[in-house]
């Protein structure tokens, strides 16, 4: 959430400039900037600006007037955040545009490397998205820890995103420095459809993260059987994984009888040990997934 936290000088002229910008009072700002008495770019002790509360808060008259009236649109709070990143993060398309038409820049970076575009994605408003790529914004920006766009959208689960990202020369694979995928994230997730779109972009099925897992293993753990039936159309390997474990191993630890199932249709083997030597039937009591994996691996021994 967005605070106004106390100006630095704690005039009450200045206060009310942000009491007008945050309630979007156009005929009070203009009162209040046309007296002379108080700056277009007053700030809080956090470098917050007026320009930025209505960028914020979607008042579009009054960030016009602020932006006439002098203010820096470039400036940048504390955290590196400008009024351009404050009204992507909310979705405000037309206040994007109108700070584009005085000058705009999609190059600033909060503190953790995000970016208007990461915002715009991570939030899913894709007309502020097509805005800010026609305008400049890289594709391929990145957190401090590598999270690209696309993997901020996989995270929420914004389809119409990711294609406007794909189609603009998204990598589909771009891991962030952990080495979790776009996909893997979109598994754990839960969002069957991206990672429905991903795999048919190119995504790798297998590709997995320093601890060894894949989105497979993830989506089986997690039960997430929609995501779950999507991977095995793209037949991800179902045998034992950098982690020393299997997929089949991840769905009895979950306890989801569904996701046992479904592995088990794809042919993963329930003989098939983890690297301590243990079976899937070993790492569980649950009476409902032994009686599933009981009859498959006598069938496997005959």
């Amino acid at each position: 959430m967005f605070v106004i936290h106390v100006l630095q000088k704690e005039t009450p002229l200045a206060n009310a400039v942000f009491w007008a910008a945050r309630r979007g009072n156009l005929a009070l700002l203009q009162l209040l900037l046309n007296s002379g008495r108080v700056d277009a770019d007053c700030k809080d002790s956090y470098g917050t600006t007026a320009l930025m509360v209505a960028s914020y808060s979607g008042h579009y008259d009054c960030t016009r007037e602020l932006i006439l009236q002098g203010a820096d649109i470039n400036l940048q709070r504390e955290t590196g955040s400008t009024a351009l990143f404050f009204a992507s993060q909310q979705g405000h398309n037309d206040i994007v545009k109108l700070l584009f038409e005085f000058g705009a820049s999609t190059e600033f970076r909060t503190k953790n490397g995000g970016t208007a575009l990461s915002a715009a994605c991570q939030y899913g408003h894709s007309k502020v998205v097509e805005t800010l790529l026609k305008n400049g914004a890289n594709v391929h920006d990145q957190l401090n820890d590598g999270a690209t766009p696309l993997f901020l959208a996989a995270q929420e689960g914004h389809v119409a995103v990711i294609r406007q990202l794909l189609s603009s020369g998204a990598k589909v694979n771009h891991p962030r420095e952990d080495g979790t995928a776009p996909l893997w994230m979109a598994a754990q997730m839960g969002h069957g459809e991206v990672v429905k779109v991903l795999l048919l972009r190119g995504a790798e099925r297998d590709a997995d993260r320093k601890d060894g897992s894949t989105a497979l293993f993830k989506a089986a753990y997690k039960g997430h059987n929609d995501v779950l039936e999507e991977l095995l159309r793209f037949s991800p390997s179902l045998g034992l994984l950098k982690n020393g474990s299997t997929a089949l191993h991840a769905a009895v630890m979950g306890g989801n009888v569904h996701s046992v199932v479904l592995l088990l249709q794809a042919n993963a083997d329930p003989t098939l040990p983890n690297k301590n030597n243990e079976l899937p039937a070993d790492i569980t009591k649950n009476e409902r997934i032994l009686r599933v994996l009981r009859p498959r691996m006598l069938n496997r021994e005959s």
